[in-house]
């Protein structure tokens, strides 16, 4: 039998908002940080940061105070179960809308 040789093939791509399209407008809960009891807009300080590492989809920035990227979020939810300072709110989307006239 005759010996194959395989080839590894790695992706070096990571994975951030976009990936799959501009997805903001299939949210039917919006969340909302509130700066007043979010631990790194308090302090100060780099701290907890879990909203950013627990997004799915990439849409929280790691700055201070966090920001989310509305035009990419899903309103999944992860990120105000995962905040230990329960700084953030899920908010129907349908009060942000632009009224209609």
């Amino acid at each position: 039998m005759k010996p194959y040789k395989f080839s590894n093939f790695l992706s070096k791509s990571e994975s951030g908002p976009g990936d799959g399209g501009r997805t903001g407008s299939w949210r039917v809960l919006r969340p909302v940080i509130d700066t007043t009891v979010c631990i790194p807009s308090k302090t100060g300080k780099p701290a907890c940061f879990n909203c950013w590492l627990y997004c799915p989809d990439a849409v929280i920035t790691k700055t201070i105070p966090p920001v989310i990227d509305y035009e990419y979020c899903k309103g999944c939810g992860i990120c105000a179960q995962e905040c230990p300072a329960n700084a953030i709110e899920m908010q129907d989307e349908s009060q942000f809308a632009p009224k209609e006239k």
